[in-house]
Order: structure tokens, then C-alpha cells, then sequence
């Protein structure tokens, strides 16, 4: 599936807060390397308090990275999703190299799975 790569260090504006991808990284895997951005979300305009936290996204295993453009400039990459099964392992490599406490995992479907640190 095609992964269109955020802006790094661009802040994302909301009604009640923000967020910002801070860096992308390539996890090695016996399955071939795997593709994640770290990044945090910070509500610091919401009527409910300040609160914030650090997260991962893995879109999956990479078949073909930056491999082509979007008319913005932004790269596409070809990713293969991660197998459910590896969920725990690739989400505490993760989370203990980039101390997140949330790995979201890309389906093919649109949707995510999410890993929380316990």
C-alpha cells in the first residue's frame, strides 16, 4: 500500500491542541525494515486541562521507500503492513527505543491498531 510521509517538525493545529511528527526511523526486522514516525499531541487549548503524550506510527515493513512524490513534494512510500503477531514485539522495540508509550500499527483497511505501554 502507498504511505504518503508527513511533514516532519510541522506543527498540526486542532480545536484543542496540536501535534507534530518529529522524526521517521526504519526499525531492521528479520522480515525486512520496518517504518515508523514518532511524534507527540499536546491539548493545550481544550476547556478539560493540558495534557499531552508521545506516540509512534508504524505504517509496516518498507517494499519501497520514498519511491516517488506527491504534487506537494511530500514522499510516498510502498509499505507492507506489520503481521498482527508481531504487534508486541515491534511495539516494545519501539516504545522502549523512543520512550512512547502508544504504537499505532497502519491497517491496509484505513484503520489503526493501537499498543499502549503498560
Amino acid at each position: 500500500m502507498d504511505f504518503i510521509h508527513p511533514l516532519l517538525n510541522e506543527e498540526v493545529y486542532a480545536i484543542g491542541g496540536h501535534y507534530m511528527f518529529i522524526k521517521e526511523e526504519l526499525l531492521p526486522h528479520s522480515r525486512g525494515d520496518i517504518l515508523y514516525l514518532v511524534g507527540y499531541a499536546l491539548a493545550d487549548t481544550s476547556c478539560c486541562g493540558a495534557t499531552g503524550c508521545g506516540y509512534a506510527i508504524v505504517p509496516g515493513h518498507v517494499v519501497s521507500l520514498h519511491s516517488r512524490r506527491t504534487d506537494d513534494n511530500r514522499p510516498i512510500s510502498v509499505i507492507s503492513p506489520v503481521d498482527e503477531q508481531l504487534y508486541p514485539d515491534v511495539a516494545m522495540a519501539v516504545a522502549h527505543k523512543e520512550g512512547v508509550g502508544q504504537v499505532h500499527f497502519l491497517l491496509e483497511t484505513g484503520g489503526r491498531k493501537v499498543w499502549f505501554q503498560h
